[in-house]
């Protein structure tokens, strides 16, 4: 059977296993179960610690996992991202003492604190800059007022905790990470990974797209067209109504309300927005 692990607990947990529920597997109910047989499938999935689950994939117990793309850099496991999920994004940073401004070039020599050894040094290494990487498990932003480090390195949302703790963000992100499904770097995909990695494909999919419906006059059809064209093409069937058609098509759903406004400008009518909850394209 298939090995696949997945976050046991954490900000991707609850996501992982919604997703892969969406794609049609058998999760766990009890937060206590490890292990999680879905016959039906082919699959087992074995839920780890998130920080784990690069170096079981990596080490090839198991063919593939949930976990960050800044847990994958960290840990540095023989392992690769084959997939995406567009979830559990989060964005790291430098931040350095306020009232300074902070370059690049001023990380030489100085000590970084941070959760992310290992993403730190590799981003150093990329930039050609010399550092002195110190590791916390935690607390990150309180390491400079209390002498550990110069800078820290770590995730950043509002920015608020590090203003509060006397810091600024400055230079270019770290590392702009997410959910991602990974295997063995030197691995082919399995027929069952193949499987996986399309399932997941379309919930990512569907959850990006939404159907667009709406009924337009024979006339304003290439203009409609312009403005929702589909993947390959829209879909467009005839009306009982001799100089009206029915015009379908996937449109992403964050510009769902604009395209919306548009089409009812050059005359369409009866606009409908439906959920896609799986596909493959």
């Amino acid at each position: 059977m298939l090995k696949i692990a997945v976050p046991n607990k954490g900000s991707l947990a609850d996501a992982s296993i919604e997703i892969l529920k969406e794609a049609g597997y058998r999760q766990r109910v009890d937060s206590r179960d490890l292990v999680l047989s879905d016959q039906d499938n082919g699959v087992e999935f074995y839920y780890l610690r998130p920080r784990d689950i690069a170096l079981y994939v990596g080490t090839g117990e198991l063919e593939a996992g949930i976990t960050g793309r800044d847990l994958l850099i960290d840990s540095g496991a023989n392992a690769k991202e084959i997939l995406s999920l567009d979830f559990g994004g989060s964005t790291f940073r430098f931040a350095g003492p306020a009232g300074k401004s902070w370059k690049l070039e001023d990380l030489k020599g100085k000590r970084i604190a941070t959760a992310y050894p290992g993403l730190v040094d590799d981003y150093l290494k990329k930039i050609g800059i010399e550092a002195s990487v110190v590791r916390l498990d935690g607390a990150v932003e309180s390491s400079v007022r209390l002498g550990v480090a110069d800078i820290i390195a770590d995730v950043v949302s509002t920015g608020n905790t590090l203003r509060q703790a006397g810091l600024a963000i400055f230079g270019d992100a770290i590392l702009q990470s997410e959910a991602i499904l990974i295997s063995r770097e030197s691995r082919n995909l399995a027929t069952e990974l193949e499987i996986l990695l399309r399932r997941l494909q379309g919930v990512v999919t569907a959850r990006q797209y939404v159907l667009l419906d709406y009924d337009i006059p024979k006339i304003s059809v290439n203009q409609a067209c312009a403005i929702t064209p589909g993947l390959e093409s829209p879909t467009i069937s005839p009306l009982q109504k001799e100089d009206w058609v029915a015009v379908r098509a996937m449109v992403l759903r964050k510009d769902t309300n604009r395209l919306m406004d548009e089409l009812w400008a050059i005359g369409a009518r009866g606009i409908l927005v439906t959920d896609i909850h799986a596909c493959r394209l």
